[in-house]
């Protein structure tokens, strides 16, 4: 069986192996496969007659599909799947497989992380330190920006499943309370310090927002204009779930005019990041390039699942299906 990875070197830039997908299949690994209006061919013509393949952001479309006639098994080497035609895939007989939880603990982290830089900015000083402004100053410490303590503020929580209720439990843990949404809810997880509210609420009381939902078009441009006004002055965002989850527009317009205090985003609408995104230039914004998902921890997670998905595929019992 020939399996082909068209784009392996996000998830093992070299420190993991494939060892265990080539003991399975005869396998060819691209680091990256680009694609363009003119890059379905190749993607095409790397998949040749392959019956497993494995992508993490380059797109298999329904035309795409069609001219893979051996395909049997598509791994998507992340949570979310809409780069492939699932549909079109199943008309197919294509099982299109995904990895639900491998990153809960580290996205919790990294949410919690641009938190604490909003409120300490720990890198801005460091930098303002070895550029000699500590040296240089008439008394013995300095800040740049407003210090925020968190302990009795409010974090609302847009999305309240494993990694919401991790972020949350780390908020807590630091002496906030939580306001949660989420359109299924789970009573027994309200305590003193937590409760589920409505998003109108949750808006109107979070002195920070952290999102944890998925894109769906319900949750598409959540943070708007509209939503914006409803926020305190004070209010932080955070986003280290999906990037399409914010006008980035709005949200540079309620920055740079004052409306809200600050963001933190580990996510954008598109990426990488374009050059014109209002968000590169917006006052008290800070952004990370998508990578609350990628501690080594995290990705040899998400690689033993996906081999472990592959397995039991071959074995007749195919597990984290998304297309059954």
């Amino acid at each position: 069986m020939k399996a082909v990875v068209l784009d392996g070197y996000t998830l093992n830039p070299g420190d993991l192996d494939w060892k265990r997908l080539q003991c399975m299949c005869e396998t060819t690994i691209y680091d990256r496969t680009a694609y363009d209006a003119s890059g379905q061919e190749l993607i095409i013509k790397r998949v040749g007659d392959a019956e497993v393949v494995f992508t993490n952001k380059t797109p298999l479309t329904r035309d795409m599909l069609k001219a893979m006639p051996n395909l049997k098994f598509v791994g998507v080497l992340a949570t979310g799947y809409n780069v492939v035609d699932v549909e079109a895939a199943k008309e197919q007989g294509i099982t299109v497989t995904n990895i639900p939880t491998y990153g809960t603990a580290a996205v919790a982290q990294m949410a919690i992380a641009l938190l604490l830089e909003l409120c300490h900015h720990v890198g801005m000083h460091s930098e303002a330190v070895k550029n000699g402004e500590w040296s240089n100053n008439a008394d013995w410490c300095f800040w740049n920006y407003p210090l925020i303590e968190l302990a009795g503020k409010t974090m609302g929580v847009i999305g309240f499943g494993r990694i919401g209720q991790a972020t949350a439990k780390i908020a807590q843990a630091l002496g906030m309370s939580i306001l949660a949404y989420d359109s299924c809810q789970n009573r027994e997880l309200e305590s003193g310090t937590l409760r589920y509210a409505g998003l109108a609420e949750l808006f109107e009381q979070s002195d920070v927002i952290s999102l944890h939902c998925p894109l769906f078009e319900n949750t598409k441009g959540i943070i708007n204009q509209h939503s914006l006004a409803q926020m305190k002055e004070n209010a932080l965002i955070i986003n280290t779930s999906r990037g399409p989850l914010i006008i980035e527009a709005d949200l540079a317009q309620a920055l740079n005019s004052g409306k809200i205090a600050g963001a933190a985003l580990d996510v954008v609408s598109t990426e990488p990041i374009k050059k014109d995104n209002p968000l590169l230039s917006a006052k008290n914004c800070i952004i990370t390039p998508h990578i609350s998902w990628a501690p080594k921890e995290s990705r040899q997670r998400l690689m033993n699942i996906a081999m472990d998905n592959l397995q039991a595929f071959l074995a007749g019992d195919p597990v984290n299906v998304v297309n059954k």
